[in-house]
């Protein structure tokens, strides 16, 4: 499976987009599970149903900050910029309440939508999870080729 492929799956077994797209990476970065949940809980629903940036934005950046060994901020700042770049001009925005298409200003309920069938085809987050995953796996591959 793709790391996209697992942070679909991760998404729409009930964990947010933030917790599916970083543990999708947990494994190869060495870093547990348990503790990517905890760390990256608060991110979904764009922060916490703030719908601020989107959470497979973050999740995506979170494991780009464990899989670096660079500790220059500039650098990183320049791959995390590039990355959200990339995420903006393929996907309109890094905005989840723009992913979603809502016409609200400021954070949402904190409740959770119960997940369903309808939920799923309603939204682009699994596609999104699965994106983002791509996306950064594909950006790890280039650097670590470029780096060889």
């Amino acid at each position: 499976m793709t790391k996209g492929e697992i942070a679909k799956q991760n998404f729409e077994s009930g964990l947010n987009c933030a917790q599916a797209v970083l543990l999708a990476f947990c494994d190869d970065l060495g870093f547990d599970a348990d503790t990517a949940k905890m760390l990256s809980a608060p991110f979904g629903g764009g922060m916490g149903r703030l719908r601020e940036v989107c959470g497979t934005v973050s999740g995506m950046l979170m494991a780009l900050g464990l899989a670096s060994k660079n500790t220059q901020k500039a650098e990183l700042y320049r791959e995390t910029q590039a990355l959200a770049d990339r995420f903006k001009a393929d996907n309109g925005s890094i905005i989840c309440r723009d992913l979603l298409g809502l016409r609200i200003k400021g954070k949402d309920t904190p409740v959770p939508e119960k997940r369903t069938d309808e939920y799923y085809k309603a939204r682009p987050c699994s596609e999104l999870c699965r994106y983002a995953a791509d996306l950064l796996d594909e950006f790890l591959a280039k650097s670590k080729e470029e780096k060889e």
